[in-house]
């Protein structure tokens, strides 16, 4: 099976259920090496198989991608807010720019170790499709406030592609609304549910489903799906 899987860039339930054995050794570092991105991933997998579910799409591979969408914060972990605690924040000493490129790379970072574990051609996807062309927003505005002039938006873009399946549209909202979320204070189901509207909407207007199968009704009953979550 193995071989075709890897000729047709398909993928079986046996081998996604293998894959979502916490034992597996990228799995291992994530989980020693970056403990919050580890958390991170638990949620958005739940996240995301519910999603999946309600639209019929493969919520299997939706889960499975999605224990493995960050393994590219592995490189620099202290970079990202959930493995900080009590940490300093780096992002403090460079600037926006710098800390814009240090966060993008972690797709491209997290491509290189799936390869290197030999993932398969599908989690591959969904790990360079879960920011689409999004832009990095914090530090776009922080570029902006301290050159005081227009910027080039796209040098705070992720490089894409957009998601071209549902599952990576999925993958997507529910990266996108754990994290988001994480944030709010003093949290309460109105103010989830206006984060996750707002998050959304923003991927929708922004075209990040532009290339992807899912439709509107899809992404009404995934925003439903994750508020209730």
């Amino acid at each position: 099976l193995y071989p075709l899987e890897t000729f047709f860039s398909r993928i079986t339930n046996i081998k996604l259920i293998e894959l979502a054995d916490f034992h597996q050794p990228v799995l291992k570092r994530l989980m020693s090496e970056a403990p919050g991105t580890y958390h991170h991933c638990l949620m958005v997998a739940s996240l995301a198989e519910r999603a999946a579910e309600t639209i019929d799409a493969n919520s299997l591979l939706t889960r499975v991608g999605a224990y493995y969408h960050d393994i590219g914060k592995l490189i620099k972990p202290e970079y990202f807010v959930e493995n900080q605690a009590s940490m300093g924040n780096p992002h403090e000493t460079i600037s926006p720019s710098m800390s814009g490129l240090v966060v993008i790379s972690h797709v491209k970072e997290g491509i290189n170790l799936a390869r290197k574990y030999d993932l398969d051609k599908p989690i591959i996807n969904l790990i360079q499709e879960h920011h689409g062309t999004s832009l990095l927003h914090l530090f776009y505005q922080k570029a902006l406030q301290e050159k005081g002039k227009a910027i080039n938006e796209n040098e705070f873009r992720y490089p894409g592609p957009k998601p071209r399946t549902k599952e990576s549209a999925i993958l997507m909202l529910a990266d996108s609304c754990e994290a988001a979320c994480r944030t709010i204070e003093e949290a309460n189901p109105g103010r989830i549910e206006e984060m996750v509207k707002k998050i959304v909407n923003n991927k929708f207007i922004d075209g990040q489903f532009d290339d992807s199968p899912i439709t509107l009704s899809d992404l009404n009953k995934i925003a439903h799906n994750m508020i209730a979550t």
